[in-house]
């Protein structure tokens, strides 16, 4: 076998794996959206069905049960809301901690990081009494604070990353020319790493749109994001499986195409500064 044929193989092969992979992890979701067509019996079918009739009655049966979008709105206000609060609070820090760094900014890092580690309802009680206590309980603004508090931790690391990747020299030159403290931070170093803010701002979207277990503990109606409105089809009675996969289907789809659409920008900022 000659070198151009080895080498024609292992792409080969390398490609094969890299379909398989990628059909594993879209498999579920692709199983979940199949099955929101599906009546209860053709979702409970053994073995399961991959030809059937479809039906909306699913989706039907959502609409008619409960305001879908009044649940999409609190998800878009509390996701976006929340991190553009992280961004105000980790662009700062993260900059400090890159262009200022001290002895202690390593385990200052590593300190908010380890946050990440704590059970979440080790805390639930303080939090709900605190909510409770000032009248947050069912409120979009309770969820943006906590939402933005779990996840300034990981915004705060990946905006640090990618600004330790910016060279010190043009940050030096715009000082040089007289920039103050804002232009420098708004005119140079915004706009070199606006790739790397942009995934920032996807994975923090996209971790807010998930999260569920806050949101089941502090809302009960007003301010219910999509996750209490996937777990409001878990009744006494069992699982209903094709009317819990339509509403979770529409509970992905906005967040879905989002990323889709964004994917190329995405890519862009986790891969900023890999190759120098």
């Amino acid at each position: 076998m000659t070198l151009q044929q080895s080498r024609r193989l292992q792409s080969l092969l390398l490609g094969t794996l890299a379909w398989a992979i990628a059909f594993l992890i879209f498999f579920p979701i692709f199983w979940m959206v199949l099955t929101s067509f599906k009546t209860e019996i053709d979702a409970f079918a053994t073995p399961p069905q991959f030809i059937f009739m479809p039906t909306l009655e699913n989706y039907l049966h959502i609409n008619e049960r409960s305001d879908y979008f009044s649940f999409a709105w609190n998800s878009v206000v509390v996701s976006f809301s929340a991190t553009a609060l992280c961004l105000l609070i980790a662009v700062p820090a993260a900059y400090s901690m890159a262009f200022y760094e001290t002895q202690r900014t390593k385990g200052t890092l590593l300190w908010m990081l380890s946050t990440k580690m704590l059970p979440p309802v080790g805390v639930l009680m303080p939090i709900y009494l605190l909510a409770k206590n000032f009248g947050l309980l069912d409120t979009r603004i309770a969820l943006i604070i906590i939402y933005t508090l779990i996840n300034l931790p990981i915004v705060v690391w990946m905006i640090y990353t990618y600004f330790k990747d910016i060279p010190r020299d043009i940050l030096e030159a715009a000082r040089l020319d007289g920039a103050t403290l804002w232009q420098e931070m708004v005119r140079v170093l915004l706009p070199i790493a606006k790739g790397g803010l942009a995934s920032t701002v996807l994975l923090s979207l996209i971790l807010c749109w998930n999260e569920a277990f806050w949101s089941l503990n502090l809302t009960s109606s007003k301010a219910a994001p999509l996750t209490a409105l996937i777990a409001s089809y878990s009744s006494p009675e069992g699982l209903f499986w094709a009317k819990l996969s339509a509403v979770s289907t529409l509970a992905c789809a906005p967040i879905l195409i989002f990323g889709w659409i964004s994917q190329k920008q995405l890519v862009r900022g986790l891969s900023f500064g890999a190759v120098k």
